[in-house]
């Protein structure tokens, strides 16, 4: 199983806000107020810092279109969802 590097994950995706913010023209300034957040929040979605509130990073795919990335999330499946939904069963007990 591979380990998640948190950090690199977060950043590449700050980036990609960064990039598509660039890419509508608006400046942190516009952005934060399109979003509803100080630019202090857009700086720190666009360097990839975890404080950053999930709800920050909704608004901010809704503002840029991009709601429909979000239904992606979660929906595979995951270990945990599938080893939980099983029963175990008894093992059968052998004559001697």
């Amino acid at each position: 199983m591979k380990l998640i590097n948190e950090s690199a994950e977060l950043t590449a995706l700050g980036q990609r806000l960064r990039e598509s913010r660039i890419a509508r023209g608006d400046t942190q300034a516009v952005f934060a107020e399109r979003i509803g957040c100080s630019v202090v929040t857009v700086r720190a979605m666009e360097t990839g810092d975890p404080a950053v509130g999930i709800g920050w990073w909704a608004k901010a795919f809704w503002v840029l279109n991009r709601t429909s990335e979000l239904d992606g999330l979660l929906r595979q499946e995951s270990l945990f969802v599938s080893y939980v939904g099983r029963k175990r069963q008894r093992g059968k007990r052998g004559n001697p």
